[in-house]
């Protein structure tokens, strides 16, 4: 905790453990981080609705249960990302054209999750429209990165990130389609997880890509990470076992033609590689492979999800930027560029990358350059947003094709103080080894948890 009359900055074990043995009522964990949030967030803009009295009531709820000791989220503040539907909210996603849908019925099944689990949701977190940019603003306003408020927190699960990384909540739901969990994370000097394939449910309907976005959480340290995917994945809260003597492929290539991680972030791979050394590992040179037909059908699945989404909304309330996405969309699908087999060979590619190399994990940059700045981008072209989004941040996408878990996690800071951190991959069902990996870096290198900005 950063205060000894408040919660605010405690992580979501400390507070769950402590509701659970009654030091602390729900209620005041949550009124605490209302408080917070009520201070804080108006220079943030992390947060599209904030749920005070209702989420009070929620955590009272949670204090007149009985027995706490099967809840591992008891009293556990948490935010969820604007798409996600939380019951008794409209589902925005980011996007004026959809300010009109009707209030959601029941919560979304990762929702629901984190609630049984004893969460208590306080609000839920600003995302670019329609979740396409890899920054996070619109009509409104930008919501702006803790660490430094003139730099973006990243996109589309932009909300979440700010929120977590200023101590507003311990864990926030987000999800990632090409990046949108690991770009913010590593924005905002956060751990973020994207599972595999089906390991946690999606279910976002035209929202989902094509089966390219996965629902997770953004966390300040690997146990509140493991806490949160045990729960999202419907597990039992997974104990972390020292990993055995790994084999781990090093990368900076970028999947981007003519685009070069700059020196903090090469050198964070740099400093990430003597750290699986220094855990025990092996580190070899090895680039993944990033075939010319992946970037085609990477960008063409991504415009036509544009598409097939717009069709529930008026074209003409959509921002520029997306209205252009969504054109090129229509066009990409009846060009037939848009090809599940494809995407199921760049699958099996990669999972031969592992095994063909006697591979364990693959180690890469998370960014290929400092988070731009904030605003500026709902009302501008889509060409600059394009060039923003695709020139700091290509790393992520890949993995999101393939279908393979991948985590982002903090290594350090930039000679400008914003975070530094790297992307691990691995095969089908590795996350518990990726999240292993994770805190073995936590141990060696600590990071600074919150930026009181």
């Amino acid at each position: 905790m950063t205060d000894a009359t408040t919660w605010v900055g405690a992580t979501a074990k400390q507070i769950s453990r402590a509701v659970r043995r009654g030091d602390v009522t729900a209620t005041q964990v949550v009124a605490d981080h209302l408080e917070q949030i009520a201070i804080t967030d108006p220079a943030l803009d992390a947060f599209r609705v904030i749920r005070g009295g209702e989420a009070i009531t929620e955590a009272e709820k949670v204090d007149d249960q009985e027995d706490l000791a099967n809840l591992p989220l008891a009293g556990v503040p948490v935010a969820v990302k604007e798409n996600t539907a939380v019951a008794g909210l409209p589902t925005w996603l980011g996007s004026a054209a959809a300010r009109t849908t009707a209030v959601a019925e029941e919560d979304h099944e990762v929702v629901r999750r984190l609630r049984g689990a004893g969460a208590v949701v306080v609000g839920t977190t600003r995302m670019p429209e329609m979740g396409l940019w890899a920054v996070t603003d619109d009509a409104d306003g930008a919501t702006r990165n803790p660490w430094d408020r003139d730099r973006t927190p990243g996109g589309s699960s932009g909300g979440s990130a700010a929120a977590v990384a200023a101590g507003l909540v311990p864990i926030a739901q987000g999800n990632d389609g090409l990046g949108s969990i690991r770009i913010p994370a590593a924005c905002c000097g956060l751990v973020g997880l994207k599972p595999g394939r089906g390991v946690v449910p999606s279910d976002l309907g035209v929202s989902n890509w094509y089966g390219l976005v996965e629902n997770g959480v953004l966390t300040t340290t690997v146990a509140d990470a493991v806490l949160g995917f045990s729960v999202l994945a419907g597990r039992d809260p997974i104990k972390l076992v020292e990993p055995r003597r790994l084999r781990v492929a090093v990368s900076t290539k970028s999947p981007l033609a003519g685009v070069r991680p700059d020196e903090p972030n090469a050198s964070a791979v740099t400093t990430a590689a003597k750290l699986l050394v220094q855990a025990g590992h092996d580190t070899v040179a090895a680039n993944p492979p990033y075939p010319q037909t992946l970037g085609i059908g990477t960008l063409a699945t991504w415009f036509a999800s544009a598409y097939r989404e717009s069709r529930d909304y008026q074209l003409a309330r959509l921002q520029p930027r997306s209205r252009q996405h969504i054109r090129l969309g229509k066009w990409a699908l009846r060009s037939g560029l848009v090809r599940a087999k494809q995407r199921d060979a760049y699958r099996e590619t990669s999972i031969r990358f592992f095994a063909d190399n006697s591979i364990d994990l693959l180690l890469t940059p998370a960014l290929a350059s400092a988070p731009p700045p904030a605003d500026g981008y709902a009302a501008g072209s889509w060409r600059h947003n394009m060039s923003v989004s695709m020139r700091y941040a290509p790393y992520a996408a890949p993995w999101n094709v393939a279908g393979l878990p991948a985590i982002v996690v903090p290594v350090g800071t930039r000679p400008d103080g914003l975070p530094l951190a790297v992307q691990i991959v691995g095969p089908p069902d590795s996350e518990a080894l990726l999240l292993a990996v994770a805190g073995q870096f936590e141990v060696l290198n600590p990071w600074q948890r919150i930026a009181f900005a």
